[in-house]
């Protein structure tokens, strides 16, 4: 029996660039689903050339549903661990090289938008904030945001935008008065 193995996309990642600043984050990354199994590999290879050979990734359960004791990549084995006390919007990983990697994990249902304001947010050099604090503020920037459209349609229904009838034909600078209406 063969099966066929789904083609790995790439990661969507967004890594800080490389300077003196020292942030809490690394970068943000957006995963396509929630398995971890899946998810890993392509997060580890596009990780390779920045952090070396990634060896152990750790997670808060509460966002995955399932966490693995190991996961296969290419050529190697990447332990995988939880802690409940670690961020539940952050992932840790570990290398060899660099030593550790710290990415704000952008939930995979997120709008393209948000996905994009929060991947920038996380790769900003010496950032101080945290990932949920990056979380939490892009649920009020969303909340905002369509505040603001509900708004709007609220004001184009209820006719705040619609431009009154004209009287009078307009043509040039003149005014011609409508057939039918008198003139005082």
């Amino acid at each position: 029996m063969t099966t066929a193995l789904a083609p790995m996309l790439s990661a969507r990642l967004s890594l800080t660039p490389r300077t003196t600043l020292a942030g809490l984050l690394d970068g943000a990354w957006w995963p396509r689903s929630r398995d971890l199994t899946l998810e890993i590999p392509p997060l580890v290879d596009a990780l390779a050339g920045h952090f070396g050979r990634i060896t152990r990734v750790t997670v808060n359960p509460a966002r995955w549903p399932v966490v693995p004791h190991k996961v296969a990549v290419a050529g190697h084995t990447v332990h995988v661990g939880w802690f409940t006390e670690q961020d539940p919007d952050k992932m840790i990983l570990l290398s060899y090289a660099v030593g550790r990697c710290d990415l704000l994990v952008v939930p995979p249902d997120t709008e393209p938008a948000a996905a994009a304001r929060l991947m920038a947010s996380a790769a900003v050099p010496g950032s101080v904030l945290a990932a949920g604090v990056l979380m939490s503020d892009e649920a009020a920037t969303g909340r905002r945001m369509r505040d603001a459209r509900s708004g709007e349609n609220a004001w184009e229904t209820d006719g705040g935008a619609a431009r009154p009838p004209l009287r009078h034909a307009i043509v040039g600078a003149r005014m011609i008065p409508v057939p039918g209406s008198r003139r005082r």
